[in-house]
């Protein structure tokens, strides 16, 4: 996709950031800390402008959240992050779109509303920087399930079922990390989650529905040239689920068939043998 005259890029710290009065950071999560440490000069340089993160995912080493990232690494106290359901081509073609931009500090979040809204890009502000980031990690990771469930034939009953259990998992992983539960039913959790579970443009569903067919993840990441991120959010999602002591069975299975191995149809079988429950547990 060619870039618009008015946007210009550099490889540079110095000259991406220089006069700079915000920064957007949209980094694959893997690759955060090397850049966020490698630009950090560049970046206080320019004043220390205010932060909005889009990367969606943690941190593979320490399981933090991409906002604490930016506070320990360039001493921003107050991190903002943007979420929601954004097909980036789509957006890109200006087809209407709404998302969230979360702060602790109203001010920033506004300034962020001010500066990304436009006639088919609507935002909406939230001080929940937990829920908002989660979201925005976890829904790449049930996607990956939906698109098993794709390649696998299973139709709209399972897929549904998949979603909306999914949906309860981030909440639940959520709400113990200190997430407003109310958030999971906004645009950067169940707008999200559904966009990236449904999408055929989706990476992750894509990678998914490849698996469900029979295909090894080895030979889908090779021929991708985008970034899947619930590949990589699936492990240290489910290490700090186990800190937390959540249950996320989905996302167990998600990571079992990615990482260990385990056949579809297998986790499949698992997820539907699970012993009766309440649905609110």
């Amino acid at each position: 996709m060619p870039l618009p005259e008015s946007v210009s890029w550099t490889a540079d710290p110095a000259t991406a950031l220089a006069g700079a009065e915000a920064v957007m950071l949209v980094v694959p999560s893997q690759y955060v800390r090397a850049t966020l440490t490698r630009f950090a000069p560049a970046y206080h340089a320019a004043g220390s402008p205010p932060v909005v993160s889009a990367t969606k995912g943690f941190a593979e080493d320490t399981r933090e959240r991409i906002s604490a990232l930016l506070t320990s690494l360039w001493g921003v106290a107050q991190p903002a992050v943007l979420s929601g359901p954004s097909i980036a081509p789509e957006t890109a073609r200006g087809v209407p779109t709404a998302v969230t931009v979360a702060c602790a500090d109203s001010a920033v979040a506004a300034r962020f509303q001010e500066l990304l809204t436009g006639l088919t890009f609507r935002v909406y502000t939230s001080d929940d920087v937990c829920g908002v980031e989660v979201g925005g990690a976890l829904k790449n990771v049930i996607a990956i399930a939906a698109g098993v469930c794709d390649g696998l034939g299973f139709g709209h009953n399972a897929k549904a079922a998949l979603i909306t259990r999914g949906l309860a998992e981030m909440t639940r992983f959520g709400v113990d990390l200190g997430a407003h539960p109310q958030t999971f039913q906004g645009l950067s959790g169940i707008g999200d989650l559904l966009v990236t579970c449904m999408s055929p443009q989706s990476r992750n569903r894509g990678v998914g529905e490849r698996l469900g067919r029979g295909e090894t993840l080895a030979d889908i990441l090779r021929g991708m040239e985008q970034v899947a991120e619930g590949v990589w959010t699936s492990g240290t999602a489910l290490a700090l689920a186990r800190q937390l002591g959540v249950a996320v069975p989905v996302m167990e299975q998600v990571d079992a068939i990615l990482h260990h191995g385990k056949r579809p149809k297998e986790a499949v079988v698992e997820l539907m043998s699970r012993d009766p429950r309440a649905e609110r547990d």
